[in-house]
């Protein structure tokens, strides 16, 4: 038995467009049906349509808080003119430092009500960095007319960074030294003819949102986020999903804000089609993922979103606890995955649970963008049978897909792209080629090279792959989640190495089930997925020869891992360079781990 999908969708079908100099075209033959003019129009929508439903929920203690779409109008209008007062404009943003929470959604939609842009900013820059590097650049790039902290969590870090005259604003109270006034400040002003005026000019370019996105280097970029682009991507998303307007959409979800696949996709669906959210205090970590059983334990989403990482740690609590399994599959429609490549493995596990609970009556969907795109892209809306698949261009999107090497380079053009880089004309130059395509990075393939209409497959990054000496290259990312799967349970995570070397090999970070293993049969099991693997064949370009394992986690101050646990495979590899040549020193020292084969 296979998954069957209980959702209607749109067609699969796209337009393809094959240029003389070998570049692809690609689009959706639906045109882009109009949208909202701002994402204040949805709460506005949903504040006077159904005032009483319940929009965001938060755990207090034992129960949830719950804030209804009337009382979070009424906030974020109490707040946008808090803001005015405060002689906040445009050019002011408001920045916040806070994991998710109803204090935080209630003040980037008064700011965005204002329009005044919002920069969630991600708490691992104030509380997890030693020399708070990240968060000194944002704000001498962001120079903020307010900033808002949650607690005193953050005090050491705004006492390093340089503020200017910005504001301070705490949800708890602030420390002596720094003076602040309290949140609850911005919700007691009483809204009047400045607000309406404001958010009445409110346009297509507004710029809603800052969300900060590293690259390679480390150095934080400001993607400018408009109204336009959050509001066609939610609508490109309906276009394909026409089902989350005939059912308001529950989510429990973790997804940090800061990041465009939380606060721009999850949050957006939710507030466009009168959903619910509830706020799940949770993350993929040992210690925290016990936080979202426990909610996913008293609530049932319609819809699950998550990274590969989250579900490497939810599945065996899903595996293992009935009345978990019952609540999490009861009212669920679809689970989707997205930000990195789900290993096989994982998938199967998913699949395998929904037969089990619910027949296979289940959507298991995924699709792709950046923070630059808003971050939809390309929407799977037809039946998968495993992970990998992308989908296809959403309406009003187009890809070009360019040749580059051995791969096809995807860029994007449409109203969801973002019109470039806060204060940095260079990076924004770059971005883009001469027909206004955004050079993302990434590469696609056809999934069925005969059949267009079966979707694209993510390919891995283009900067990130390489050759052996041999000359061969090597496709980073089909490697590491084939090591990944053949290594289940025991290795969370891995960069691939070889370049110029004679052959593949990998540096690994284990996952917490590792620790249930004996060093003895640790090593066992990792040289079991080397055999494995040499086993299927395929080259020396496709098959790790040796391991190594970190012991040392990766550092968030050196740009190896985000906050959401993806890896930087160039800021580990020039990191860790010291062990790359320890994994290839022959004859090998004792921690290297070979293949038999």
């Amino acid at each position: 038995m296979r998954l069957r999908s209980p959702l209607s969708f749109a067609r699969a079908e796209v337009v393809v467009e094959r240029r003389a100099d070998g570049a692809i075209l690609l689009r959706s033959p639906q045109p882009l049906a109009p949208y909202a003019r701002a994402v204040g129009d949805w709460l506005v929508r949903w504040g006077e349509r159904a005032p009483d439903r319940v929009f965001l929920a938060e755990r207090r203690g034992e129960d949830w808080r719950r804030v209804t779409y009337a009382e979070a109008l009424a906030a974020a209008r109490a707040i946008g003119q808090a803001l005015l007062d405060l002689g906040l404009d445009a050019s002011q943003p408001v920045a916040i430092l806070s994991d998710n929470s109803v204090e935080h959604a209630l003040l980037a939609l008064g700011a965005m009500h204002a329009g005044i842009p919002v920069a969630p900013i991600s708490p691992a820059y104030a509380l997890m960095s030693k020399d708070f590097g990240k968060l000194k650049a944002i704000f001498e790039l962001l120079r903020p007319g307010l900033v808002y902290a949650a607690d005193a969590r953050y005090a050491p870090a705004l006492r390093a960074v340089p503020r200017g005259a910005a504001r301070l604003v705490f949800g708890a109270e602030a420390p002596a030294d720094l003076a602040a006034m309290p949140f609850a400040a911005l919700l007691e002003t009483r809204p009047g003819p400045a607000i309406e005026a404001a958010f009445a000019s409110v346009g297509p370019d507004t710029v809603a949102k800052i969300l900060f996105t590293s690259g390679s280097t480390g150095v934080p970029k400001g993607v400018v986020n408009t109204q336009r682009m959050l509001c066609a991507n939610q609508q490109m998303l309906a276009q394909g999903w026409p089902f989350v307007e005939a059912r308001p959409p529950v989510l429990v979800d973790w997804l940090p804000w800061n990041h465009t696949f939380g606060g721009n996709h999850n949050f957006n669906l939710v507030l466009r089609n009168g959903g619910t959210l509830y706020i799940d205090g949770g993350k993929p970590l040992p210690g925290l993922i016990e936080t979202t059983v426990r909610n996913l334990r008293e609530v049932s989403p319609t819809m699950y979103f998550n990274v590969p990482r989250g579900f490497d740690l939810l599945l065996p609590h899903l595996e293992s606890d009935a009345a978990l399994r019952r609540s999490f599959f009861r009212d669920l429609d679809l689970v989707f995955y997205a930000g990195a490549a789900l290993p096989q493995n994982l998938w199967e596990r998913l699949e395998a649970l929904a037969i089990a609970e619910k027949g296979g009556e289940l959507a298991l969907l995924s699709a792709w963008g950046s923070t630059e795109t808003s971050p939809l892209a390309t929407q799977v809306h037809f039946p998968i049978e495993r992970a990998g698949v992308i989908g296809l261009p959403v309406a009003g999107c187009e890809l070009k897909l360019v040749p580059s090497g051995a791969k096809l380079e995807v860029r994007v053009r449409g109203p969801h792209v973002t019109p470039g880089y806060f204060r940095r004309e260079d990076l924004t130059r770059a971005a883009f080629d001469e027909e206004g395509f955004y050079r993302i990075g990434d590469a696609v393939r056809f999934a069925d090279p005969d059949d267009p209409a079966k979707g694209l497959v993510f390919d891995g990054r283009v900067a990130e792959d390489f050759k052996l000496a041999t000359g061969t290259w090597v496709h980073v990312g089909a490697v590491r989640v084939r090591l990944i799967a053949a290594a289940d349970p025991v290795v969370q995570d891995a960069v691939i190495t070889g370049h110029d070397r004679d052959e593949v090999g990998a540096l690994v970070f284990l996952s917490p089930a590792a620790k249930q293993f004996s060093p003895q049969a640790l090593r066992e099991r990792l040289v079991a997925a080397l055999d494995a693997l040499a086993a299927e064949g395929g080259g020396s370009s496709t098959v790790p020869r040796r391991l190594l394992v970190m012991e040392e986690p990766p550092s968030i101050d050196a740009n190896e891992i985000t906050d959401k646990g993806y890896l930087n495979q160039r800021a580990v590899l020039e990191r860790r360079a010291a062990a790359v040549e320890r994994l290839y020193a022959d004859p090998p020292p004792p921690e290297v781990i070979r293949s038999p084969r």
